[in-house]
């Protein structure tokens, strides 16, 4: 009996086509769209704009994001963060990049990375200071931003 209702609901009355139910599909897609939206993760690089960094022949577009304690010079010699709050002293600089490593570090990361933003009129002393505080800190990797230029 339930063999015979199979049958009669798979074929088609005279003159109709067959029809699949495609919604359940949709519905699919949407979800599978969704799953790798969320467990995906994006290189995310907070840019300042009043920063502006060199160019360099060079230069290369980041592949891995992940792990960098951004810290932005402008050319008066300032030192902002990420969260463009001041680092007037060396100590703070050491503090925030040391803050900045423990935080990588709990979440996974193993090597943390200092992402120095300097502008290209900015004295190198500054951008020394930057860097023997990170070290300080234990960040011994450090990675200039630039900007990409055509190679000639």
């Amino acid at each position: 009996m339930a063999s015979a209702k199979l049958q009669a609901a798979t074929k088609a009355a005279e003159g109709e086509d067959l029809a699949m139910d495609m919604s359940s599909m949709i519905d699919l897609v949407f979800l599978l769209l969704i799953f790798f939206m969320v467990s995906s993760h994006l290189i995310i690089i907070t840019v300042d704009k009043n920063v502006k960094p060199p160019t360099a022949k060079n230069a290369r577009v980041a592949e891995n994001g992940s792990g960098r304690i951004v810290v932005n010079i402008y050319d008066d010699g300032t030192i902002l963060d990420v969260n463009s709050e001041e680092l007037p002293t060396q100590e703070a600089i050491t503090d925030y990049v040391d803050t900045r490593r423990l935080t990588f570090e709990d979440s996974g990361i193993k090597i943390p990375r200092l992402h120095l933003r300097a502008d290209k009129n900015v004295d190198t002393r500054v951008i020394k200071k930057v860097v023997q505080a990170a070290g300080e800190a234990g960040v011994n990797e450090v990675i200039f931003g630039s900007f990409v230029v055509e190679k000639d």
